[in-house]
């Protein structure tokens, strides 16, 4: 009796889907082939391949398989094949860029860094430069600098009239009455007088980098800096020595 082509093809099918681990849909498959069949019912290219034989192999020789569904097969599993190739090229390119994210992560440590953030550590007995960023011009630039409690203003540095870019400002480490203050955490608040209205505005601080969180696949590292403070390596404005 001759077995139908779709006949075939159900039977092989119910035989991958069947598969427990430690059993393969067939006996008479090699170790190769057993172990692409066992314990799952996905359909690889290896199980496509031989669904493709059997098909042939019982196929019946009066009505055989049309020529252009045999080629629609053989680009399916072509395709296949493609995109199973382009998973490994992808997982391997991931692995490769966290390889380069641990390198320059290791590079960071110990660095000084300008970031976009509103707090920093300050080692108040040297003088500390940061920046801030105006969209447009203003007539009344100010930065204020808070304690580590973020409520008391310990100095207030007026700049005056800005133009539209990045003005820098120094810190010399003392309070508004010229008194020398400890080192710590401090925030930074930046406002202007843009076209008449009072604008809170962006801040770049200096910072050291102590050490380096790595991030999962496809999110930001972030640097944990002197201080406590952390921050992602996208807000990095400039790196130092």
């Amino acid at each position: 009796m001759t077995v139908s082509s779709t006949d075939a093809t159900s039977t092989f099918l119910k035989g991958l889907q069947s598969t427990t681990p430690g059993t393969t849909g067939t006996s008479t498959k090699s170790s190769t082939d057993t172990s692409s069949l066992t314990g799952s019912s996905s359909l690889g290219k290896d199980s496509f391949l031989q669904l493709l034989v059997t098909q042939m192999q019982n196929q019946n020789p009066l009505d055989p398989q049309d020529n252009s569904e045999f080629v629609a097969q053989l680009a399916q599993f072509s395709s296949l094949e493609t995109m199973q190739n382009l998973s490994t090229s992808v997982d391997s390119i991931s692995t490769l860029y966290q390889s380069s994210q641990a390198l320059q992560a290791s590079s960071l440590v110990g660095r000084s860094v300008t970031v976009d953030a509103g707090s920093t550590y300050v080692d108040t007995s040297k003088a500390m430069t940061g920046s801030v960023v105006l969209p447009s011009s203003s007539a009344d630039t100010t930065v204020k600098i808070y304690d580590s409690t973020g409520t008391n203003v310990v100095r207030t540095i007026d700049l005056g009239t800005q133009k539209a870019g990045t003005t820098s400002f120094s810190w010399d480490g003392l309070d508004d009455s010229g008194a020398a203050v400890a080192a710590g955490n401090y925030s930074f608040v930046a406002n202007g007088n843009l076209d008449g209205t009072a604008t809170n505005l962006s801040t770049y601080l200096p910072a050291t980098v102590s050490s380096v969180t790595m991030g999962t696949t496809g999110s930001d590292m972030t640097l944990n800096l002197a201080g406590g403070t952390q921050v992602a390596l996208s807000k990095i404005k400039q790196i130092g020595i």
